[in-house]
């Protein structure tokens, strides 16, 4: 058998008998190493989505050896049933009674987002599924500016627009501010636009911001919109007695996304949509294939969730979580999220006694999320300003450049609004200690130090 060594050792075979294709020929970068087998260490502090539990691996590997698909009760029924209950939970935490909710788990927090526009344009305007667009008048979605971008790609793709999509200004802080909803909300029906969905934000991307739900409710209700809460991010703090009281409100939503791959440490990918009409997810999407849901069947046809769904087959990603459940329960969860908190504080708690590194904003994360800049020797003594700022904006992407070659530790960045490239931390994996938090500012600092 001929193989090649590709850096970090890994090997991989390259003898195919009737393979043109010469990928397994190629000695790869230890950046792509990096990716292949670091993205589970607790110093890379990177992706919303980190870590590897081990249970959640078994659930994953004994998914994989079932092969089977979740789109009919007769080829996986036990994972029908085993998603009925998990969802059912998922319900219940959200406050939500057992006469109402359904769900789905989807192939991400950008789908699930797809599916809450798709629903609430089906709520309101059920010849669409049918007629198309040209049938429905303009319609207008309102969203956070700090929110995540796939709630435009939702209204790019559903042929609602991305100009429909009227981004809410936000404080200082990350979260949508009500009364510029509400004037935004005025001013769509005076250019003749139909209103009809708000997407508010429990955990923000970069600033880790949940947005004022029970104002944002009291808003929803008073005009008759649908909304939706994206709680891909911090819908895991549900799990947690001391951090859930910053998703009241959630109650009241009409959907919500929420992401176990995230903070609950899920491999990926596990995400869900939650959905408070029971049966609604059915009827927007059903068109009733003859081939794969005939009415006949010997058993209650209401397990085939297939036409739920916009997919056909759909892979089994409950599994993996309810193996999880059962091995941690409610009490394992919270505290490995209490854990990623405490991280963010300790950062945070560093970075504000320091003269090197400069945060985004003064007050304390709600979220796992920690913005800061670093200051080299040659930034400390410029003053606030174009030329200040010109060079800062250069420093992340040059540290991340290094840190990606080394392969020890990996932080993300970004620009945001007005300010200049910033270090966004995230803590998602609870196995990171307190002195992997040091040695990744000790490692920005050496990199950055000659900058």
């Amino acid at each position: 058998m001929e193989s090649k060594q590709v850096y970090g050792s890994f090997f991989f075979c390259t003898h195919f008998d009737d393979c043109s294709c010469n990928l397994f020929q190629y000695k790869f970068h230890p950046l792509l190493v990096f990716t292949l087998y670091k993205l589970g260490h607790p110093r890379f502090f990177n992706q919303l989505s980190s870590g590897l539990d081990i249970i959640g691996l078994a659930g994953e590997w004994l998914t994989s050896t079932a092969n089977t698909n979740m789109f009919t009760y007769e080829i996986s029924p036990v994972f029908i049933l085993m998603e009925e209950v998990v969802l059912r939970k998922m319900m219940d935490m959200l406050g939500w009674s057992n006469e109402e909710g359904d769900g789905i788990f989807c192939p991400g927090g950008t789908v699930s987002n797809l599916y809450s526009v798709l629903l609430a344009r089906y709520h309101f305007f059920p010849e669409v599924k049918s007629r198309g667009m040209s049938a429905i008048p303009r319609l207008a979605m309102f969203t956070s500016s700090h929110s995540h971008y796939s709630i435009q790609k939702s209204a790019a793709v559903l042929g609602i627009g991305t100009e429909n999509v009227l981004l809410v200004k936000c404080d200082e802080r990350g979260k949508m501010i009500p009364g510029e909803l509400e004037s935004s909300i005025a001013s769509a029906k005076d250019r003749g636009l139909y209103p009809f969905y708000v997407s508010a934000t429990a955990g923000t991307t970069v600033y880790g911001a949940f947005d004022p739900l029970n104002d944002i409710a009291d808003i929803c209700e008073r005009h008759g919109l649908w909304m939706h809460v994206d709680a891909a991010w911090g819908g895991g703090l549900l799990m947690s007695k001391r951090h859930r009281v910053k998703l009241q409100g959630i109650d009241r939503s009409s959907s919500v996304t929420w992401n176990p791959h995230k903070m609950m440490g899920v491999p990926l990918q596990c995400a869900t949509l939650l959905v408070r009409k029971k049966g609604f997810l059915q009827e927007c999407n059903q068109l009733c294939a003859e081939y794969l849901f005939q009415p006949d069947k010997h058993y209650d046809t209401s397990y085939d969730t297939g036409d739920k769904t916009i997919q056909c087959g759909r892979h089994v990603d409950v599994f993996k979580l309810w193996l999880m459940w059962k091995a941690k329960g409610m009490e394992g969860f919270e505290s490995q999220i209490n854990k990623c908190l405490e991280n963010a504080e300790y950062l945070f708690d560093k970075l504000k006694n320091r003269t090197d590194f400069l945060l985004v904003f003064e007050s304390k994360p709600e979220h796992s999320n920690v913005c800061f800049w670093y200051l080299p020797h040659s930034l400390r003594n410029l003053p606030p300003g174009c030329e200040r700022d010109k060079k800062l904006h250069a420093v992340a992407p040059k540290i991340k450049a290094k840190m990606m070659e080394e392969g020890l530790t990996m932080i993300g960045y970004q620009p945001l609004g007005n300010k200049v490239n910033f270090f966004r931390c995230v803590f998602s994996n609870s196995a990171t200690q307190r002195e992997d938090v040091d040695f990744l500012l000790d490692e920005i600092v050496r990199l950055g130090h000659d900058l």
